[in-house]
């Protein structure tokens, strides 16, 4: 994996909620590539994984590209009750 890539999926997992153990692997992660310029391909497919899962959920964190305008409820009529019909 390249660091354009990483950096791509890395911006994409960003505006998920992540757990704990998430957020972990992905600053060891990081830190591996930092340092030896490769993620192992466990590493690489764990990423690719997690990426593809969170991808598939909505964002959780707002941002201007993401955010969704607030509208107000439509307002419903009410129906008139209908006689029976033989």
């Amino acid at each position: 994996m390249n660091k354009d890539r990483l950096e791509w999926v890395m911006s994409g997992l960003n505006q998920h909620e992540l757990t704990r153990a998430e957020d972990q692997f992905l600053k060891t992660a990081l830190e591996d590539f930092d340092k030896n310029h490769a993620l192992t391909e466990l590493q690489e497919e764990r990423l690719e994984r997690l990426y593809k899962e969170k991808s598939k959920l909505s964002p959780n964190k707002k941002s201007d590209r993401f955010s969704v305008k607030q509208s107000e409820p439509r307002k419903v009529k009410p129906q008139r009750p209908r006689g029976k019909v033989f």
